[in-house]
């Protein structure tokens, strides 16, 4: 059970790394590449550590797939991006594929 949370740390990571990317404007703004760099680092960091338990695939598309997810939400809050009713209907398929994928590991 500690690689699936190590795992889900890490996906959250990746998405304060994501996150901050598009604040650094480019890497023009010290603190948010600060923290691209930082995040980034360290989410991949608690991938391979999942990695140790979880086979390479899921673990990949499970990270993937948390980032996606969590970047996509964001978005819409934060920046008030638009989200189609298609983007949630796949939104939800990437959910459901994460359980799935949990599930049946």
């Amino acid at each position: 059970m500690f690689e699936w949370i190590v795992l889900l740390v890490a996906g959250l990571f990746e998405i304060v790394w994501v996150q901050n990317l598009k604040l650094s404007q480019g890497f023009t703004k010290p603190f948010p590449t600060f923290f691209v760099i930082v995040f980034g680092v360290l989410s991949c960091y608690f991938l391979a550590l999942a990695e140790r338990a979880i086979p390479l695939g899921i673990a990949y598309a499970i990270w993937s797939g948390i980032g996606s997810v969590g970047v996509l939400i964001l978005g819409a809050y934060v920046y008030g991006e638009s989200i189609t009713l298609a983007q949630l209907f796949f939104l939800a398929l990437v959910i459901v594929g994460i359980i799935g994928i949990k599930l049946s590991s």
